[in-house]
């Protein structure tokens, strides 16, 4: 294992001359910008390789700019420092850059800090004493890294941020394209999105078209790493390779009716035992769970669910087959609309999302034909006068019974959801 020392010079290249961030413009980061001169700790989460350890070399990068002093900026990874303390990762800072933090402001970024054993309680003893004088930036790749403790320890401390996996406006940006307006580079959109769909949002696969490269990548990169090292640091799992087969048979499922009693007997563990590995997966951002939508909130939890998962399989993504592809098409765009809810009632009627902003707002994700039974019924039960279908290509408006279903390309609907249903 290297020590503190060679780490901290290492990765903090900017104490010895100019530093540039690998970074490509983030949503997220506008929505940080306004934090960053406050005293509280910024904390970011997500599925590993979203880009949480580019948005703290961003923040890095900025500082430098606006004049702050290179050397008072401190970035420390702990995936092979479960056992340090902070204390004395500053104390062999102080001693290497010849600094005394009391004297001073300084800036510091501990990336993977969930790593750490009992770092809450050693970030708050600091926070209080440096209050003003520190700027703390953490990163972690579980929800629990924000989760009971974090709360009750860092109260009033922190300001925590999701970091997703990339939005098709943001993959345009990477890409260097300007599609204003998007009506007139339907084409080119078209394309666009089709190679946004290999990277399954994820930046460091931009650009690249290989299977093999993206099947490693996912599996290697992130799903082994997530369910062979994150997760049994955190939780007693009895057998890594159960938890990997849930996870297959929800990626070959995207979007089924998840029954715990059928997976219990599939799988052949207890109905206890799967529901503790779901909300381990959901725990590490590897699987998203979706409510039936209703308008009272208590019954939302013991109505049906449906599951959707990060990542998905690299041969199903690059597959020609129209079913894979249709498949991979709604997995994307639930994902793209971080969907909380669908909704099917007792006559099997059935929306793939329902929007919940200012209003409810029924999508169907359609790769090839376009159905209306579902949205219809949702919403002449609801009192809803339009919705949407999500087309691959395809783009009308639909008018029946005093109801319009608007149908549009995903290209053009994932670069204007954020103002559907927002009065």
């Amino acid at each position: 294992m290297p020590a503190i020392k060679e780490v901290l010079v290492e990765r903090n290249t900017w104490w010895k001359g100019t530093f540039r961030a690998d970074y490509k413009d983030r949503e997220i980061y506008g929505r940080i910008r306004k934090f960053i001169k406050m005293p509280q700790i910024i904390a970011f989460t997500g599925l590993r390789r979203v880009g949480k350890s580019t948005l703290m070399h961003k923040i890095i990068e900025d500082k430098i700019a606006e004049g702050f002093d290179p050397k008072n900026i401190i970035y420390f990874p702990f995936d092979e420092f479960k056992d340090a303390e902070i204390r004395n990762i500053i104390a062999e800072y102080e001693r290497i850059v010849e600094k005394d933090i009391q004297k001073e402001k300084f800036v510091i970024l501990l990336d993977e800090v969930q790593k750490l054993r009992n770092w809450e309680d050693q970030l708050k003893s600091l926070y209080d004493v440096h209050k003003g004088r520190i700027k703390f930036f953490i990163s972690g790749s579980e929800s629990l890294f924000i989760g009971k403790k974090v709360t009750e320890t860092l109260g009033g401390r922190i300001f925590s941020f999701k970091v997703e996996p990339l939005k098709f406006r943001e993959f345009l940006a990477f890409r260097n394209f300007t599609a204003e307006p998007a009506g007139i580079y339907g084409k080119e959109l078209l394309k666009i999105f089709d190679e946004f769909v290999l990277t399954m949002g994820f930046p460091e696969l931009v650009g690249v078209k290989d299977r093999e490269v993206v099947k490693k990548y996912v599996k290697e990169g992130i799903v082994d790493k997530v369910i062979y090292r994150d997760l049994p640091a955190l939780f007693p799992i009895k057998d890594l390779s159960l938890m990997e087969s849930l996870l297959n048979i929800l990626i070959e499922g995207q979007g089924q009716i998840v029954e715990v009693g059928e997976l219990s007997k599939e799988l052949r563990i207890s109905r206890q035992t799967v529901s503790l590995y779901l909300r381990y997966l959901q725990d590490a951002f590897l699987v998203r769970k979706l409510y039936n939508f209703s308008t009272n909130r208590r019954k939302i939890e013991r109505k049906l669910k449906k599951y959707y998962t990060a990542v998905n399989s690299a041969d199903s993504v690059f597959s020609p087959d129209q079913l894979s592809k249709s498949k991979v098409f709604e997995w994307l765009v639930v994902n793209q609309l971080e969907a909380e809810f669908f909704w099917r009632d007792t006559f099997k009627n059935e929306v793939d999302v329902v929007m919940a902003n200012d209003k409810f707002v029924p999508v169907e994700i359609k790769y090839g034909k376009t159905r209306t039974d579902g949205l219809l019924a949702f919403m002449k039960r609801f009192g809803i006068g339009e919705g949407y279908i999500v087309s691959y290509d395809k783009e009308e408006d639909i008018k029946t019974d005093g109801k319009v279903i608007h149908v549009v390309p995903a290209f053009k609907f994932l670069l204007t959801e954020k103002t559907i249903g927002n009065d």
